[in-house]
């Protein structure tokens, strides 16, 4: 079976190569004067890392370089590596069992299905999984999750449509303490068209699970649309400023060039992207390593790969 760096650097091709080809054009330039570093901060913005953060690489690189001394285009290129794999180097909050799970994002991301795939893969682990039906306000919302547990085989926890959804978070949160569920993993509503109602609710949900979790670890998971680019950082700071997010879910980073909107995320959110969608299997939400996505970008094809076992 395919390393998890293989299966990675087969299904992110679209971004590396998109990543590569700026780099190639960037290195045009021989000389590290004023069109080279504009040029890379034009084509760093180009694949999707966003003007705040390919401002503050060039910048980082040209404080680098004027440590380092004169160098040649290359070498810079291997310092803006350091630099990248710096900035998504954060430290991964590890669960501690039982944990209650809020996982937020807007509609459309592929929120349901991600929570299938993780309660399928946490299954695999040998843990035992619960859902709660939060997103009340869709009766889509609750009708897919419920196929979805009943696929998968994990118990749900659920109301009528308009429900209070902190009503179904206590429930849930009750039901898996009598049971002894390792993971529950709260579905919430994702409209981001009122960002002060999204705010509020989610700040009740908040409460509820700590007033009533006690005894349970916290994990705060977003799941964006890698296929969105920049909206997929927005969305990141909205639900970081009403969630403290611990982790980040990237789905449908097979079928896009702009996947290099994770390194802002991380970078600026300074929370890990733990998983990636690469397909729409249960086997194709994998474990994602950034410094590795990284060395993908750089990766000229004559390194040994043999990486990460699956």
């Amino acid at each position: 079976m395919a390393s998890l760096f293989e299966r990675m650097k087969d299904r992110l091709s679209k971004t590396t190569d998109n990543f590569k080809e700026k780099i190639t054009h960037t290195l045009y330039y021989r000389k590290l004067d004023d069109d080279f570093f504009d040029e890379l901060e034009e084509n760093l913005i180009l694949s999707d890392m966003g003007i705040e953060t390919s401002v503050e690489i060039v910048d980082k690189l040209k404080e680098r370089i004027r440590q380092e001394g004169t160098m040649n285009s290359d070498q810079a290129i291997d310092l803006l590596k350091s630099i990248m794999t710096e900035m998504v180097s954060v430290e991964k909050k590890e669960m501690n069992m039982p944990v209650i799970m809020m996982v937020v994002g807007v509609n459309g991301v592929g929120k349901t299905t991600t929570i299938a795939k993780l309660a399928q893969r946490y299954m695999s682990e040998g843990k035992t999984v619960m859902v709660a039906a939060a997103d009340t306000f869709r009766a889509a919302a609750v009708e897919q999750l419920t196929v979805w547990a009943e696929r998968v085989g994990v118990d749900i926890v659920k109301s009528h449509t308009g429900a209070d959804p902190a009503s179904v978070i206590f429930d849930a949160i009750a039901s898996a303490r009598a049971k002894g569920v390792d993971i529950l993993i709260c579905d919430t509503a994702g409209r981001l068209h009122n960002k002060v109602n999204l705010m509020n609710e989610l700040s009740k949900l908040t409460r509820i699970i700590e007033r009533e979790g006690e005894g349970f670890d916290k994990h705060n998971l977003l799941v964006v649309d890698a296929t969105t680019g920049q909206n997929a950082l927005i969305q990141g700071r909205t639900f970081n400023d009403a969630v403290r997010l611990d982790g980040i879910v990237m789905t449908k980073m097979d079928g896009t060039a702009r996947g290099g909107i994770v390194i802002p995320l991380i970078s600026e959110l300074g929370v890990p992207v733990e998983y990636i969608g690469i397909g729409e299997t249960a086997d194709d939400l994998i474990p994602f390593d950034a410094e590795k996505f990284i060395d993908m970008l750089y990766d000229d094809g004559g390194e040994d790969e043999a990486e990460a076992e699956e």
